[in-house]
């Protein structure tokens, strides 16, 4: 459990002080396996000497679901090098106006 919190916190510091939208990918990354490790750990406490596969279930539902997250964000983080030319937050934000 302290892994994933730390996890977790390390892909929030990603997603707060990194302006590169790889880095921010990354830390989204991090923070989904953070919760799927979460899961499979709380999915030993429902049952006393048996682990419940109802954790296993979900995290292997959110790995899907990462996956597809991250490949339609590397599309999106492709295209925008690509036409702008520039991979920094703070520029293609600045783009906006």
């Amino acid at each position: 459990m302290v892994c994933s919190i730390i996890l977790f916190f390390i892909g929030l510091y990603c997603l707060a002080s990194k302006k590169n939208m790889i880095r921010l990918l990354m830390g989204i990354e991090i923070m989904i396996n953070a919760a799927n490790l979460n899961f499979i750990a709380f999915s030993s406490f429902i049952e006393e000497g048996a682990v419940h596969p109802l954790g296993h279930v979900f995290a292997i539902l959110s790995i899907a679901v990462g996956g597809c997250i991250i490949a339609v964000g590397l599309v999106i983080t492709i295209y925008a090098y690509r036409h702008y030319g520039t991979l920094d937050v703070r520029k293609l934000r600045r783009l906006r106006h």
